[in-house]
């Protein structure tokens, strides 16, 4: 399997913002995962009143992946984040989104089941960056430490 061009699964993941619910912040954030066999997963930020019960879009991709019945494969997830535009298209501001730590840990978790260390792909205004989802979270917990 060719991976998919990293233009391809940032439009992924733009085109998951779309789907947002944040009236409260008003900052739309899209995340698409892709998976050994070219698939990609995506989902957005899902915001509640009570702001704790709010779920960010790489959390919502990795539950949607799992209940797909995806387990481990993961070699890339972008993330776009921003304010939509009069259009209703995400606009990425001039910092990249990269995922949060409790993101970064739930990617771990799925990505561990398979033996990779995914790109992680933060989109700003003009660029993005591109580390290792390790670079993100050295020394991670995951399966491993409970066997």
């Amino acid at each position: 399997m060719s991976a998919p061009p990293v233009s391809e699964l940032v439009e992924a993941a733009t085109a998951a913002a779309r789907g947002a619910y944040a009236p409260y912040s008003g900052f739309h954030v899209g995340a698409a995962l892709l998976f050994d066999d070219g698939a990609v997963v995506g989902a957005a930020n899902v915001e509640n009143a009570s702001y704790g019960l709010s779920l960010c879009a790489e959390a919502n991709a990795v539950a949607r992946a799992m209940a797909e019945g995806r387990r481990g494969g993961l070699v890339a997830v972008a993330i776009v984040g921003g304010r939509p535009d009069a259009a209703g298209a995400v606009v990425p501001g001039s910092a990249p989104v990269m995922p949060c730590g409790r993101c970064r840990q739930m990617l771990h978790e799925l990505a561990a089941l398979g033996g990779t260390d995914p790109e992680v792909i933060g989109v700003a205004e003009g660029g993005h960056t591109r580390l290792p989802l390790s670079a993100l979270l050295p020394h991670a917990f995951g399966p491993a430490n409970l066997a």
